[in-house]
């Protein structure tokens, strides 16, 4: 197998080829890890040398023989240590598995590597002082989107078919629309969070992945999804395995769509019109697509993503060794220095504009099947527009302004509503653009389905980037 063979295949290509004898896992593994060297030399998109050998794993699971990432958002994969994309976070090493690791690890994906991430996972930018910038590879002058930028970035260069990703306010969508991939964010409670915690950033955060490929993302979810025992939030069982939806009918559905931000920010032209053709296309395939958008109090949106914000500064500050602030970036001392003055009112101010969120969101959704909007407000950004290391923002500014970049996802983190982005399109310079797909709450069934519909409709996972291991 070679580079070319290896990069053209999604994960479920792969995993075939090995069932069938074509290919052994080991071979595979072999040209992956050519690949990610190839990759991480242009990407800057690895917080550590590869795994040698590979982490454990289950020979015989459903995803068996293909290669994976994990992000640096740890404590994830026991005796792996991690820093949060951080100076300050040294010697830090996972005792014991994430729920999700172990899932990983029982779908047999072969994990070879930990990818980067801003510090503590606060941004729409992957970029820090401890690693520096993560470059896209659809234009190496530009970010790869956060958090998740270096799993967006490797999968996107073909490096690997499918990385770990996490999403608080966008941060899978986000990378995924920056790099021309899909990237769903699942119900609250819809993967596992544990065992050192029943919920990350007060439910705000949901563990999954990114993917070139909509089966890619449906046999994943199949292999992850199910809350752990004791988990707080339980999202409704599936009616049948989320592989079986790829290219099942979805029937008529109501769906609305705007491309215009709640809080009034300009939205690129491009990236509309973007949004505007996926109506479209829906429109052909049958759908009903009317105009129509829930009414988002964006101020609200804002004040629900601190509780985001209160729970990783608050992890930071309960952490056995508390970090060192010196050593941390100037959003991160701010976000720490604000979490410890918070009071218990601060916090239900927080809780209550989460309700002044999902209400809204929850009562649209149940008159329309779905919502379409762009994934970013803007193209991908080049290195440097977002800088966390900026002192003049306290926490709720630097929200606003990563916002301004990254208007429509943080609104359903804080509803607990799945969505996915969906590279349909390209800007004249050749720039991946996303749109994103909203559904009523544990209706990711109807995501796919939809996804898969467009995907045969508007292919893109034959659209290769200016710099990737194949060429």
């Amino acid at each position: 197998m070679n580079l070319w063979e290896y990069a053209s295949l999604d994960a479920v290509g792969l995993r075939d080829l090995i069932r069938s004898g074509e290919v052994t896992a080991a071979e595979v593994e072999e040209v992956a890890r050519e690949a990610l060297e190839v990759a991480n030399a242009e990407l800057n998109a690895l917080t550590l040398p590869l795994f040698t050998p590979a982490l454990e794993h289950d020979a015989d699971g459903p995803l068996a023989g293909v290669p994976f990432l994990v992000k640096d958002s740890g404590p994830f994969a026991r005796g792996v240590p991690f820093t949060l994309g951080s100076r300050s976070i040294r010697g830090a090493t996972a005792m014991v598995d994430h729920d999700l690791m172990t899932r990983f690890r029982a779908a047999g994906l072969v994990t070879l590597g930990q990818t980067t991430a801003p510090e503590l996972g606060l941004s729409y930018a992957t970029e820090s002082r401890l690693h520096g910038a993560t470059r896209n590879p659809w234009d190496l002058a530009r970010g790869a989107g956060g958090s998740s930028g270096g799993s967006a970035a490797l999968v996107a260069a073909g490096a690997v078919p499918l990385a770990h990703g996490n999403d608080g306010g966008g941060s899978i969508r986000i990378p995924a629309a920056c790099c021309g991939l899909v990237g769903l964010k699942p119900s609250r409670g819809r993967t596992p969070s544990g065992p050192a915690a029943g919920e990350v950033g007060f439910g705000l955060i949901v563990e999954f992945g990114l993917a070139r490929t909509v089966r890619d993302a449906a046999h994943l979810l199949d292999a992850v999804s199910a809350p752990a025992v004791a988990d707080k939030y339980f999202a409704p069982p599936p009616a049948g395995p989320y592989a079986e939806e790829v290219g099942a009918a979805p029937g008529r559905l109501r769906v609305a769509m705007t491309t215009a931000a709640w809080s009034g920010v300009p939205v690129d032209p491009q990236v509309a019109g973007v949004a505007e053709t996926a109506g479209k296309v829906l429109e052909l395939l049958g759908h009903e697509v009317t105009e129509a958008s829930p009414a988002i109090d964006a101020e609200a949106v804002v004040e629900a993503a601190m509780l985001g914000l209160y729970g990783t500064g608050g992890a930071m500050l309960r952490a056995p060794r508390r970090p060192d602030p010196a050593l941390m970036e100037a959003l991160s001392r701010r976000v720490l220095a604000e979490t410890e003055a918070a009071t218990a009112l601060d916090l239900l101010a927080a809780v209550d504009a989460q309700h002044r969120v999902t209400r809204p969101v929850g009562l649209f959704l149940n008159r329309y099947d779905l919502l379409l909007t762009p994934t970013l407000g803007q193209l991908p950004a080049p290195h440097g527009t977002l800088d966390y290391d900026d002192p003049d923002h306290t926490a709720r500014s630097w929200l606003r302004r990563i916002f301004e970049y990254g208007p429509f996802t943080a609104a359903f983190n804080i509803s607990g509503h799945p969505a996915i982005s969906l590279p349909i399109g390209q800007s004249r310079e050749g720039l991946p653009i996303g749109v994103q797909l909203v559904a009523g709450y544990g209706r990711e069934d109807l995501l796919i389905r939809v996804a898969a519909q467009l995907e045969e409709t508007v292919p893109w996972h034959t659209r290769l980037p200016p710099f990737h291991v194949a060429r």
